[in-house]
């Protein structure tokens, strides 16, 4: 009886996970966007979007402060600013419709490899209303 009270919950459990990935991943559509449109524009080896909005004085589960960090043999011998403005075009739409603040870490593999993959955190907030 045990063994099958255990796997109907490990069946539950996956289903649960299912459903709350699937909600999580619905419930982003600035986030998903992005994820596309720099997937198919720049095939980067690594690509990380963190929301960043809950560190802002914005509404709970917002998408307006993100922080890419962008990995792709694309920006090989191209400069940084390039690579800003590379990014920026990809991401027009969400930058115009709803970004308020968009932090960009676009790096080439070897970059990538030579900072032990590490990423620099985001100041704190200094602005917004009742600040």
């Amino acid at each position: 009886m045990l063994k099958k009270v255990n796997f109907q919950n490990k069946i539950l459990g996956s289903i649960y996970q299912n459903i709350k990935n699937n909600m999580s991943t619905s419930n982003r559509p600035v986030e998903n966007s992005m994820k596309k449109k720099l997937e198919q524009g720049l095939e980067p080896s690594y690509l990380e979007i963190i929301n960043e909005s809950a560190m802002h004085n914005v509404p709970k589960d917002s998408e307006s402060h993100f922080k890419v960090v962008v990995v792709s043999d694309k920006f090989k011998d191209v400069p940084l600013i390039k690579r800003h403005r590379m990014v920026n075009d990809l991401l027009k739409t969400e930058l115009e419709e709803s970004i308020h603040a968009l932090s960009i870490v676009p790096k080439t593999p070897s970059q990538w490899e030579e900072s032990n993959k590490v990423i620099a955190p985001s100041p704190a907030c200094k602005g917004g209303f009742g600040k």
